[in-house]
């Protein structure tokens, strides 16, 4: 870790201060935080924007997990974008200039896309953390412990498993703070985010997998060197946007001696632990309104052949679209030589693409 300090310019550190006023999931923030920042002293735990005391506390004991937590708010809204490519709410309410007073309303209703938000950061955040530990990026931690289990012939335990123990731990600790907080929002509120929070880590648990590597003379694979990984975070998202198509719309209820979620519809049956639920239903995201967080889908790009979500007709909610042409430079006719490498030429072709208008 480098041991000179790092002053910000006037005009980053105004902006830093601004975002810190921000709602919603306030450590996403970090997201904005510049590149050339490296945490390396006490007083840049001020500079970062969207930390409650808690954070900033946990921040001045761990300075060199916050450059890891940094980029996990990176990984946060990257993932997000790219797995509601298709869908008309795509991650535009954590896609914000750092300078911006707050996230946009539909992450502070309690909807179902902040239900996905809320399990997603939980997930990334441990997920960074455990892979820092197995990269050697974090000094506070090293590589998860060897499996009991006892492997068949030919396969062993090795290699450096990412520490998904200490991912979980630290992770929790950092991103569950703002919701265990007097003052965090209404009390169904801060349920339903624990709650969606915890169903994000409990994916990413069932995401740790056996993976091996394979050793032998010429590639026989006669011995296969195993640890325990985990999945792509892109794996992972997807496998939580399938709970927010499914997610439950709950009630804040009197249940025995305490209110607690229950589901709106069939709360003859408790909230179960493996689903995303919501307290507020969601605009339809196709025209913008302000109000309720929506930016509308002019404008956007559609698929014309489709029938699933990013089509023209469900993309564009029947306001039809405008086409347009696009000329495309791709690498073609290419060419291996021996030995060893590649030629290929540049071919032009034109494309016909869709926005909504």
């Amino acid at each position: 870790m480098r041991s000179s300090s790092h002053v910000l310019p006037l005009g980053v550190l105004t902006a830093l201060l601004l975002s810190q006023v921000c709602s919603g999931i306030k450590w996403l923030a970090l997201s904005h935080a510049p590149a050339s920042l490296h945490i390396n002293q006490t007083q840049h735990c001020k500079l970062l924007p969207g930390m409650v005391s808690s954070q900033a506390q946990l921040c001045r004991s761990n300075l060199e997990l916050m450059q890891t937590i940094i980029q996990a708010a990176r990984e946060v809204k990257k993932t997000c974008q790219k797995t509601f490519a298709d869908m008309r709410w795509n991650c535009s309410s954590i896609d914000i200039p750092g300078d911006a007073p707050k996230y946009r309303p539909d992450l502070d209703r309690g909807t179902r896309e902040a239900a996905f938000v809320y399990a997603l950061s939980a997930a990334t955040i441990s997920h960074t953390i455990a892979r820092a530990c197995t990269s050697g990026d974090l000094r506070l931690c090293t590589c998860g412990p060897i499996p009991a289990q006892i492997l068949e012939p030919g396969y062993r335990w090795g290699g450096c498993a990412d520490n998904l123990h200490y991912g979980l731990i630290m992770g929790s600790k950092f991103s569950d703070a703002p919701m265990k907080m007097k003052r965090a929002g209404s009390h169904a509120n801060k349920l339903m985010h624990l709650h969606n929070s915890e169903v994000g880590r409990q994916v990413l648990r069932e995401a740790l997998v056996m993976k091996c590597k394979c050793h032998g003379v010429s590639g026989s694979c006669s011995i296969r060197t195993c640890w325990r990984g985990l999945q792509d975070l892109r794996e992972i998202a997807m496998d939580l946007k399938t709970k927010y198509l499914s997610a439950t719309k709950v009630v804040h209820r009197p249940t025995g001696t305490r209110k607690q979620l229950v589901p709106k519809d069939i709360d003859i049956r408790p909230v179960r632990e493996n689903e995303l639920v919501y307290l507020q239903s969601s605009p339809d995201f196709c025209t913008r309104n302000d109000k309720q967080g929506s930016i509308g889908t002019q404008d956007r790009q559609c698929n014309k052949t489709s029938v699933g979500s990013d089509s023209c007709d469900l993309m564009c909610c029947g306001r039809g679209y405008n086409p347009y042409t696009e000329k495309l430079v791709e690498r073609c006719h290419c060419k291996y030589h021996w030995c060893c490498y590649v030629t290929c030429k540049k071919c032009e072709r034109i494309v016909e693409k869709y926005v909504c208008k």
